[in-house]
């Protein structure tokens, strides 16, 4: 049976997001926590191959213990298992030591619950945009690693093949490569199913396993938390708004407004402006 691992993380609602004028931070303070909607699509389509093949979904997060909220909804979803890594040793964490304590954690899930086939990570988090936790396990795990994946075309249990779709900017690119594989998800990949009624009621019941730094004894600690952080953040600041002048244009015909139009553009200057004058 396969084994698939869905990296998943809590981050704030971008549509309540505030930013403090003084400091300019975000305002975490009362700003709901849901799960990146991108990793949820890497769950639904583990959640799809166990449906088709039979396979073992577990679900893994790095982050305070609030984060366990996001774990029970994975598994009211269809998760099997859950995994929160936390511990104010892995506080401050950016891209490069994230990677690191997600990889570790998914050697450990393989050891205990066997060989891990398919790591489905979501293209990037809202909070930190970046999209460099997924590409960074797969190097850290030294397995193939399709980025950017629409579709998955075909699951070969048997063959222990994979085969996607990946979007990219000029055109969707076929790839087909082996397991142990990770995997990136798009939200064109798939539709996030509803949780079903008895799956609500496994996850009110269920507790995920909790690792702190005491269950990784040779954790390189050089390598997590802010020490194993390179990344700094020099500034931040708040875009300012510009104004935008508007007109109606108005006229009994089309012709009418857009003669009306032509006069305005050329009195403010543009067709001098774009070349199209002298």
């Amino acid at each position: 049976m396969l084994h698939i691992v869905v990296c998943i993380k809590q981050v704030p609602d971008s549509r309540e997001i505030r930013i403090d004028p003084k400091t300019n931070t975000l305002i975490r303070q009362g700003v709901p926590s849901i799960v990146n909607f991108y990793d949820l699509h890497g769950l639904e389509e583990a959640l799809r191959i166990k449906d088709q093949h039979g396979a073992r979904v577990t679900v893994v997060t790095m982050g305070p213990p609030p984060a366990e909220k996001g774990l029970k909804e994975c598994i009211s979803l269809g998760a099997d298992e859950a995994v929160l890594v936390t511990d104010r040793g892995f506080a401050g964490a950016d891209t490069l030591a994230t990677s690191y304590v997600v990889a570790r954690t998914i050697r450990k899930i393989a050891d205990i619950w066997g060989p891990v086939d398919i790591v489905f990570c979501g293209k990037q988090t809202l909070d930190g945009d970046t999209g460099q936790v997924g590409p960074g396990v797969a190097c850290r795990l030294d397995v193939e690693q399709l980025t950017y994946v629409s579709k998955v075309e075909r699951v070969d249990a048997e063959r222990r093949r994979v085969r996607v779709q990946r979007l990219l900017e000029d055109g969707v690119e076929v790839v087909e490569t082996s397991m142990p594989v990770l995997i990136t998800a798009l939200k064109e990949l798939n539709k996030v199913r509803r949780a079903s009624m008895p799956g609500m009621l496994r996850a009110a019941r269920y507790k995920p396993v909790v690792w702190t730094t005491a269950d990784f004894p040779d954790l390189d600690r050089a390598q997590i938390g802010l020490k194993g952080s390179p990344t700094i953040v020099a500034k931040t600041w708040v875009p300012q708004i510009k104004a935008v002048k508007t007109q109606m244009v108005a006229g009994d015909t089309p012709e009418a407004v857009a003669e009306r139009l032509a006069e305005g553009l050329w009195a403010d200057g543009l067709p001098q402006r774009l070349g199209w004058a002298t």
